[in-house]
């Protein structure tokens, strides 16, 4: 009792002890976790001019676009898409607020109107659009079901933010134009041309060696063209691949398997207590279960022609008697027999039409009533009438088919070949001959067939194939697995480079990776490999070794660089071949003598050259290619005078003016004005959202994410 009453004494001082306790608990966990910011930081993908693109959000709106991809682009790919949108809305939302721009009710109800035009459910009687049954359709949804009418609500607010933009860039469209005098420049720069003859001396003729670029010229040139040479975070990497493959002892292995399937064997039965005997793929009558039971490759049960089989092996295969088998072969990283089942004379194609005939429970129209029976008899009942009177069967198109492309087609299906239509189907209209009419049933219901043309017929097969593919085996994956692992230990105690170089394996390199980017040259979308080179804590010179659906790639961290201005060595590549044309120009024109064009080419090595109606829309020399810079100088000559040296593209120019040739002049350039109009609108909305995204404060930490 003692002791309990000195607790309940010192009962406050207790709470307090427990308090201290769990508070520095907490903090030592926001600490590790990087601060009280940490858990915005893991729900925030990015922030846009103070917006913040919340996670959950993001990730919901990239599952719905690989959704409706079909899983066609990758993770990354999909959220670079839903990146660019989420940008572009914030951006302009954003600029619409700041200007208070609204959309009236009118210009969203047009909108509305416009989408929901062609949908019956809102058409009165004489087929036009309804407000009022748009309304009445609304108000209904609102009493019956919540969800589609917020579903509604989020549409309608769609519709007002696209109202709002369309108005936005229409209202920047209408403020842009060209005037009478840029369209007569506009005119004077595409018709007006100059006739003229030049020199050109090659900056080829000068050796490389006799010019040098310093590393500090090329900084002082990345200082003077920063925007050229800006760059974002970026890591360099070197890795080897390792591709799993079959080993000749996998490929023994699948050759004998298949071998095995030529022959009958004897297979214990335990209901009977016997041995039974299994046929072989040469000896088998129902080749196309004995496929699909033992072939990587399912049956395929079609007629092709010559020209549809390729392989070095196509003409032995296609030249078989019927029941003959061949192989095996190997083709194709698969060892392969194939069997002749059938050889046949008929039309490589077959142009057809078909009414098509449902029943109630067909796969095809789930609104049918009629019973199989009906439509049995129905079918058989249009057959007749059509091969009384073929000029009756579109009308019994429209009236009778559930073919939902009826109404465009009259029930022309077109020219096909063997292999594109329901087997049933293309076995009448390959079996039968050009004006035949006949009804065939299929799991879409019946159809009745008209053929309509034919082809001439050739040779065609039937042939079934049973494939092993090649590939490795466990045993083959596991040696794979442990060479990889002895590099990687390796490697990552000494030098990458050289203890590949001892093994013999292929190092590839690759340069200013950027945060988002996917690909590894040579191996494929590797964003792992990516995204562990960007982690915080991965330090230069660490190897790591990633799987691959093919393989292994071991990837050794070169360096890592901060976004800014590029390096002397990053820069090179483009500046040196810049300052080196720069500096044999010099060269060129120092060198350069004589008063007229013959001269200075026989004082240089080279010859005259002549071009006519060159404009400065388009400014091309024959055998020199775009040199905008030498035609421009050459359109400020007056006829006949010779222009000092000119640095162009491909090497040091001088050039006569021959003819000045100027186009008529126009008694209204109003047209040309329309037509710079345009031009300009059309390219108005791109570029005031560039000019938006670039002044936008943007924190994108998709990389973490993706």
């Amino acid at each position: 009792m003692a002791v309990l009453n000195k607790i309940r004494q010192r009962s406050v001082f207790l709470i307090i002890i427990i308090a201290l306790a769990l508070f520095s608990f907490v903090l030592a966990d926001v600490i590790r976790n990087g601060g009280l910011s940490s858990q915005k930081s893991q729900n925030v993908i990015a922030t846009v001019n103070g917006e913040e693109v919340s996670r959950e959000e993001f990730a919901q709106q990239v599952e719905a676009l690989q959704r409706n991809t079909r899983g066609n682009v990758s993770d990354i790919q999909a959220a670079n898409r839903v990146w660019e949108l989420k940008l572009r809305e914030i951006i302009i939302k954003d600029q619409l607020e700041e200007i208070g721009l609204r959309a009236e009710e009118d210009q969203i109800t047009q909108m509305i109107r416009v989408q929901m035009a062609n949908n019956p459910n809102f058409q009165n009687e004489a087929g036009m659009f309804d407000e009022n049954r748009l309304k009445e359709y609304v108000a209904n949804m609102r009493a019956t079901s919540p969800q589609a009418y917020a579903q509604w609500q989020q549409y309608t607010q769609n519709m007002a933010a696209t109202a709002r933009q369309n108005l936005y860039f229409n209202m920047i469209s209408a403020g842009v134009g060209a005037t009478v005098t840029e369209a007569e420049q506009a005119y004077r720069l595409e018709n007006d041309n100059i006739d003229l003859s030049f020199v050109q001396v090659p900056y080829t003729s000068v050796p490389d060696d006799e010019v040098e670029v310093s590393k500090s010229e090329i900084n002082e040139y990345v200082k003077n063209h920063p925007a050229r040479f800006e760059t974002e975070k970026a890591v360099n990497l070197q890795y080897v691949y390792f591709e799993e493959t079959a080993s000749s002892e996998d490929k023994s292995e699948a050759k004998e398997e298949i071998q095995s399937l030529m022959q009958n064997r004897a297979e214990y039965n335990s209901a009977s207590g016997a041995n039974d005997t299994i046929s072989g793929f040469g000896a088998t009558e129902d080749v196309e279960d004995f496929v699909n039971q033992y072939s990587d490759t399912p049956f395929q049960d079609q007629f092709q022609f010559r020209s549809d089989l390729s392989g070095e092996h196509a003409e032995q295969i296609f030249n078989l008697s019927e029941g003959e088998t061949y192989g095996p072969y190997e083709e194709n990283n698969a060892w392969k027999i194939t069997r002749m089942l059938e050889t046949r004379q008929i039309p490589d194609s077959v142009k057809a039409s078909h009414i098509l005939v449902t029943y109630e429970g067909a796969q095809i129209d789930p609104e049918a009533t009629r019973t199989k029976a009906e439509a049995e008899a129905l079918a058989d009942s249009l057959a007749n009438v059509v091969r009384r009177d073929q000029s009756k069967f579109g009308d019994l198109v429209s009236q009778f088919s559930s073919d939902r492309s009826k109404e465009q087609n009259a029930g022309d299906l077109g020219w096909f070949s063997p292999g594109q239509m329901i087997p049933a189907f293309e076995d009448y209209v390959f079996d039968n001959e050009e004006g035949d009419v006949g009804v065939v049933e299929t799991e879409l219901g019946y159809h009745v067939i008209s053929i309509d043309e034919q082809t001439e017929e050739e040779k065609a097969v039937k042939i079934a194939t049973v494939t092993k593919e090649v590939v490795p085996s466990e045993s083959s994956r596991s040696d794979l697995f442990n060479e990889v692992t002895k590099f990687q230990i390796a490697a990552a105690d000494g030098d990458f480079t050289e203890q590949a170089k001892s093994e013999n394996y292929n190092v590839r390199t690759v340069q200013q990776v950027k945060a988002l980017d996917e690909n590894l040259p040579g191996v494929g979308p590797q964003r792992g490999v990516i995204q562990w080179a960007f982690e915080e804590d991965v330090e230069v010179g660490e190897v790591k070794r990633f799987d691959t659906p093919n393989g292994y790639v071991v990837a050794q961290l070169t360096s890592k660089k901060g976004a800014g201005l590029m390096s002397a060595e990053e820069a090179s590549s483009t500046v040196i071949p810049i300052l080196t044309k720069r500096k044999k120009a010099e060269i060129i024109k120092e060198e350069i003598s004589g008063n007229t064009l013959e001269a200075i080419a026989e004082n240089q090595n080279v010859i005259v050259q002549t071009a006519n109606a060159v404009n400065l829309n388009n400014p091309t020399l024959p055998g020199a290619g775009s040199e905008p810079e030498v035609v421009g100088t050459a359109f400020g000559l007056e006829t006949g005078n010779l222009s000092a040296p000119i640095a162009g593209d491909k090497g040091v120019y001088v050039v006569e003016v021959t003819a000045k040739n100027e186009a008529p002049a126009l008694n209204s350039y109003n047209a040309v004005a329309q037509q710079e109009t345009m031009r300009r609108r059309q390219e108005a909305s791109t570029r005031v959202f560039e000019a938006l995204k670039k002044n936008a404060e943007i924190e994108d930490n998709r990389s973490n994410f993706y």
